[in-house]
């Protein structure tokens, strides 16, 4: 029984710091005497601010949304949606809200930023939009939508959220300007050299900057407008101070943030003079029993914007509720790094070099579009910031090191390819910072590696590095390898390489079989890990069928017998349908099927029928009744393309905008038999509603007005993962293209027994270095790739068809080899609650039926 909690607190805000500062309450309140009140304006609960951009093209609220942000199980935490506070009675220790009153012990303002918009006439038009919430881009999308593919929009503010804005105008399909009134792009972060480059990159991407003027109207165009084009009637006229004037159909103010600090203020908190609510060290405000963490905070006298200082202060104020805390905060490191429309960025320390004596030492090479500038002390000996644009891969070596002592020439931290700096996450000290998200030492993290966390996955369990922004993550392998720990690839204990290396060896060789494979690159008999393996291996390799010869050994029991095994012994039979559609005819012939055999049957999740409780001899007989219907193997026996999910799509919905059925029964029939390291599901949606659920897929696909939209890497499972979005707005035949390659390619590099979500966040460089490969052929074997598909689905057969047409592979679908017509005494089934069930071997019911069999 949970005890009677003695002290509320009431959270105002729910975003990611309001959020985090509730887990920490939570989990250090081991006694349970604090009630958590959290009030929410927002209609949603806490999601990935940070991460905004990626709700374009899913449109997905439930994947932006904060891991526990419902706090399950937790009858101390209540949350209130939609419930805007408007006063504080500090008298009465109660918070009013447009939905009632909040009585509080101690109150915590975590209510975050608001978007500044500049003194612009027009700024109040009704085609001007800010970016900052979900809501914000659910309006700008509407706009974007109702312009057309092309149109233009313009940004006002060209730093970290402008830039973040002109992305997602790209993504909608338009065509963005960056108004900037600094002299270059994210003058905060990166210095003239760096913003010369970011411009000039970003300007190769189709994006219009301009620098180093301000937005001085925004007004209904005057110009004609030629008819036909989508900007007619709605056309928007925005004059710039150099006296340029764009048209455009929309305009994004994103020129920064300010405190959100009204209800503070209203109440007779202390503020800061450019605002904010000024808290000490412990985040408490003026009002001993109020605390202000994240954005809206001032701690002395200065806001952070970032979301690491915002995790911070939210420990400290928990700490101090609870009266555990002796922490005070520290300042914040302001580095950033993050990939803006492709373009890698990253600024850390003093990277202006405003240092007395300071030191640059810059590598400019606009032919590789990359500089890196790195500022060090006067005699060159220490670290204190730098800038990366275009390549940030020395970022994760490079931030830890500031305020260290260099051991080598600092030059070569930024050398060109090629070159060796020397200098390692070895050469840092323990009190190095490797996660600045969660403020993690490299001491804490060889710490828990000392005490066996021997993966990346331990670390982030036990440390809580890399489950942010995930920047650290190549330090957090590179701190295993360091301390020792063998990451190990092989596949077992009969192959030293990996299932990948394994891979190219069968295609480079051209080994058909296991005995020569193991013979040559292998040692032993095998075992039940590496067999399977290979023969999966050998299949997706060829078109032989997976039981010839010396493969029908290597497979395990469902490959062996073309049928899942279930928990009495008899097996599933589940027949095709491509997209979920089926004939008349053929749903009739299943139900004969079903009836003449006494088979359970149901409906998937996949769309699609299972029959369950076929003894081994039986399978042939059902089967060849399935294929003379024009029936083949659904292939939900092995490691391979299950299903391909659609919904009606716009034939027969009113909301659809593209057939979803025909691109479902064409991806189907295309991947069908096609063996991976694992089972893989498609699905394919015909409009933004997603009835096809494609984001909790492998591939799935969704469709627009603008084409299809194509997202990778979603599981469900154990470990539900939400699909990440490869690319957008593509025709059909791009579409088939990218899933050739990024199917062949998993199934050439991902681990035994590795989905594809697990293997692509393992991948090196992550999504963004997968999309290099697979949409801009960055290595070059797209050609290659889309080739080996086209073989596949040449070679394609239906395995089932085969068997029917093969004695040899007819004679192993029997019980007992000795006794072939003599069927499995021990199968059984109990239909006494009106659907048929197994009854499992050892029970009475299975005894008596053994009993009579052995009497006749």
């Amino acid at each position: 029984m949970t005890p009677t909690a003695v002290r509320t607190v009431v959270v105002v805000g729910h975003g990611m710091v309001g959020h985090r500062f509730v887990q920490e309450l939570r989990s250090r309140d081991e006694a349970d005497r604090i009630r958590v009140v959290v009030l929410s304006e927002e209609p949603v609960a806490a999601y990935d601010r940070v991460g905004l951009s990626g709700y374009v093209g899913s449109w997905d609220i439930t994947a932006m949304a904060l891991s526990g942000n419902d706090y399950p199980d937790d009858d101390l935490v209540e949350v209130h949606l939609g419930c805007a506070a408007i006063d504080i009675d500090r008298a009465g220790h109660r918070v009013i809200t447009d939905n009632g009153e909040f009585a509080y012990d101690a109150l915590v303002l975590a209510t975050g930023s608001y978007p500044f918009v500049p003194p612009v006439s027009g700024s109040d038009h009704p085609r001007s939009f800010v970016y900052r919430t979900l809501a914000d881009l659910d309006a700008i999308r509407s706009a974007a939508e109702a312009a057309g593919p092309g149109a233009p929009g313009v940004v006002v503010g060209g730093g970290l959220l402008g830039l973040e804005a002109a992305n997602a105008l790209r993504l909608l399909g338009m065509t963005p300007h960056i108004v900037e009134f600094a002299p270059r792009l994210m003058p905060l972060q990166v210095d003239a050299g760096g913003g010369a480059l970011l411009a000039d990159l970003v300007t190769d991407l189709g994006l219009h900057v301009h620098t180093g003027v301000s937005t001085t109207s925004i007004a209904d165009s005057t110009d004609s407008t030629p008819a036909d084009s989508p900007l007619a009637d709605s056309s928007l006229a925005v004059t710039l101070s150099d006296g340029t004037a764009l048209t455009a159909a929309l305009v994004v103010f994103s020129a920064g943030v300010r405190p959100q600090d009204a209800l503070g203020r209203g109440a007779g908190l202390d503020v800061g003079e450019r605002g904010g609510i000024i808290t000490d060290t412990c985040c408490r405000t003026s009002d001993p029993d109020i605390y202000a963490i994240g954005e809206v905070a001032a701690v002395q006298g200065r806001c952070y914007g970032l979301v690491a200082p915002g995790y911070t202060m939210a420990q400290i104020a928990a700490e101090q509720i609870l009266g555990s805390g002796r922490s005070t905060f520290p300042g914040a490191d302001m580095s950033t790094k993050l990939k803006l429309l492709g373009v890698d960025v990253a600024s850390f320390g003093d990277a202006m070099g405003v240092t007395e004596g300071a030191l640059e030492i810059v590598h400019s090479d606009p032919v590789a579009g990359t500089y890196k500038k790195l500022v060090v002390s006067d005699d060159a000996t220490t670290l204190l910031g730098g800038i990366l644009v275009g390549d940030a891969d020395a970022y994760a070596m490079l931030k830890p090191l500031v305020g260290q002592q260099l051991p080598g020439d600092p030059g070569a931290l930024i050398a060109p390819a090629g070159g060796d700096s020397g200098i390692g996450l070895s050469a840092l000290p323990d009190d190095a910072q490797i996660c600045s998200c969660n403020s993690v030492s490299k001491g804490d993290i060889c710490g828990a590696i000392a005490e066996g966390a021997c993966t990346v996955a331990d670390l982030k369990k036990c440390t809580g590095a890399g489950t942010t922004c995930g920047g650290c993550v190549p330090s957090l392998t590179k701190l295993l390898t360091d301390s020792g720990v063998t990451l190990s690839t092989s596949l077992c204990e009969h192959f030293t390489q990996s299932r990948a290396e394994l891979f190219s060896i069968v295609a480079g060789t051209g080994i058909r079989t296991f005995s020569e494979l193991i013979a040559r690159f292998g040692t032993g008999g095998g075992c039940e890990i590496c067999k399977p393996t290979v023969a999966s291996i050998l299949a997706s390799t060829s078109s032989d069928h997976i039981l010839d010869g010396e493969q029908a050994a290597l497979q395990d029991t469902n490959d062996h017998f073309l049928a899942n095994l279930q928990r009495n012994g008899t097996y599933s039979v589940v027949p095709r349908m491509p997209g979920g559609e089926v004939t008349p005819d053929q749903l009739i012939v299943i139900g004969q099927i079903a009836k003449d055999f006494g088979l359970y049957t149901k409906i998937t999740g996949g769309q699609r029928i299972d029959m369950f409780g076929a003894r081994v001899e039986q399978l042939p007989l059902i089967w060849q009744r399935l294929v003379d219907a024009g029936m083949e193997s659904g292939h939900a026996y092995g490691k391979s393309l299950r299903t391909v999910k659609s919904c009606v799509g716009s034939s027969w919905c009113r909301y659809g905008v593209q057939d979803s059925v025909a691109m479902a029964v064409r991806l189907e029939t295309r991947y069908r038999g096609l063996r991976s390291p694992h089972k893989l599901k498609f699905g394919v949606s015909g409009c933004a509603r997603e009835c096809a659920e494609a984001r909790g897929k492998d591939v799935g696909v969704i469709a627009t007005e603008a084409g299809w939209n194509l997202y990778v890497g979603g599981n469900g499972g154990q470990s539900p993962t939400h699909a990440q979005l490869l690319v957008s707005g593509i025709d059909d035949e791009t579409l088939i293209s990218y899933i050739d390659r990024y199917l062949m390619f998993y199934v050439r590099s991902a681990d035994r027994l590795q989905r594809t979500a697990p293997w692509q966040e393992s991948f090196e460089g992550g999504l963004d270095k997968l999309r290099e490969i697979i949409c801009d052929d960055s290595l070059g074997i797209a050609d290659d790739l889309e080739a080996a598909m086209a073989k596949h689905v040449e070679g394609y057969q239906d395995e089932w068809a085969a068997v029917l047409a093969d004695e040899d592979k007819l004679r192993r679908f029997v019980s007992f080899v000795n006794a072939p017509d003599v069927p499995d005494p021990t199968i059984a089934f109990d239909d006494s609650s009106g659907r048929r069930v197994p009854v499992l071997l050892g029970s009475p019911t299975v005894a008596l039926h053994a009993q009579q069999e052995e009497a006749r």
